[in-house]
């Protein structure tokens, strides 16, 4: 399990986002924090995997928090969550070595996409004593050479956890099937299957029954 301190100085907001991460499969919450002396004596003690980081809070900001977190060499790392949308506040928290910046108020979806990323990474690096460049390139969020572009609102993260889901299926599977695995909305993991079907790396079939319109079924045919 990856363990997660949540660190929001808003009891009810706190208690959200702790709910997020619990109901992500992979995910425990390690701690809660309200301060900003909690979420560094956190660290400290619970040592979790990464933190959920508020910038505004009541006895430090949290660019001072996050500076102290990542200036130990084992410190975890660090996703902001925060009201906090000017650009000088998330400049210094890309300075700071964030993994992601998501402004208040986001969905669920938007932080299991970032989750999800994570817990990829997270695989990946402990398993590995070298790293080829499309390693490199999806820790620190490039895009790996060739990749086609996504489309307007869908990110990167997602559509890995679909490719991963079809790359894995024994033959094919609808948008609902495809959906209820990588626990998706059904029009989420239809925007992405189409997304691969367009760009060559899957290929549809049509499956007719009695009657209404014919099933779409998706199979991966990408190396």
């Amino acid at each position: 399990m990856i363990r997660v301190l949540v660190v929001d100085d808003d009891f009810m907001v706190a208690k959200v986002h702790s709910g997020y991460v619990a109901k992500t499969p992979g995910f425990e919450v390690a701690g809660v924090a309200h301060t900003g002396a909690d979420a560094l004596r956190l660290v400290r003690d619970l040592r979790p995997d990464l933190v959920l980081l508020d910038i505004y809070l009541p006895d430090v900001d949290g660019l001072s928090v996050l500076r102290r977190i990542r200036g130990t060499a084992d410190g975890p790392d660090v996703i902001v969550i925060s009201a906090a949308n000017d650009v000088e506040t998330v400049r210094g928290a890309m300075h700071g070595g964030v993994l992601h910046y998501l402004i208040k108020p986001f969905t669920y979806g938007a932080l299991y996409d970032q989750l999800q990323h994570f817990a990829g990474l997270h695989e990946k690096l402990s398993g590995m004593s070298a790293a080829a460049q499309s390693d490199v390139d999806q820790v620190f969020g490039g895009r790996p050479s060739g990749a086609s572009p996504l489309p307007k609102g869908l990110t990167a993260e997602t559509a890995e956890l679909v490719e991963r889901v079809l790359r894995a299926a024994d033959g094919d599977l609808s948008a609902a099937e495809c959906a209820a695995e990588a626990r998706l909305a059904r029009v989420s993991a239809r925007r992405y299957l189409e997304h691969f079907a367009g760009t060559g790396r899957a290929e549809v079939r049509l499956r007719y029954g009695g009657t209404g319109r014919p099933e779409r079924r998706y199979r991966w045919t990408a190396p």
